[in-house]
């Protein structure tokens, strides 16, 4: 450091005291699933999709005219398809959607509550 004052340099590395840090080991495929995200979060996306879809399909069905009988049983069956499939997606997305919460309290659970209390008292004290 004294050779970055000496240059005129600031110093690379600046550190601020702190009392008590807390050090969770995290595995390599937690920490993916807490990057990327559950695959619920594909559940909610494609349920969205599919439920939009749906409705734009039945909007146009119960507001134009349709003169072809192929067309119309098309436009059917894609809100029907469309609802069910969406609905079953967003069940599953809600069934599964606290995953990532659980995946941290079981992380945060490694450090027993007295161990993490005592570092936060000890905190508190300076």
């Amino acid at each position: 450091m004294s050779q970055a004052k000496n240059r005129g340099e600031k110093p690379f590395i600046l550190r601020g005291k702190v009392s008590s840090v807390l050090l969770y080991e995290v595995t390599e495929h937690e920490l993916d699933t807490l990057e990327k995200g559950t695959p619920t979060s594909l559940f909610l996306n494609f349920g969205i999709a599919l439920l939009s879809i749906s409705c734009s399909f039945l909007v146009a069905l119960l507001t134009t005219n349709i003169d072809s009988d192929r067309l119309f049983m098309v436009f059917t069956f894609i809100v029907i398809v469309g609802f069910i499939i969406g609905i079953l997606l967003m069940c599953l997305w809600y069934r599964n959607r606290q995953s990532i919460n659980v995946l941290v309290k079981k992380i945060k659970s490694r450090i027993p509550e007295k161990e993490s209390e005592s570092s936060e008292q000890d905190k508190d004290t300076e």
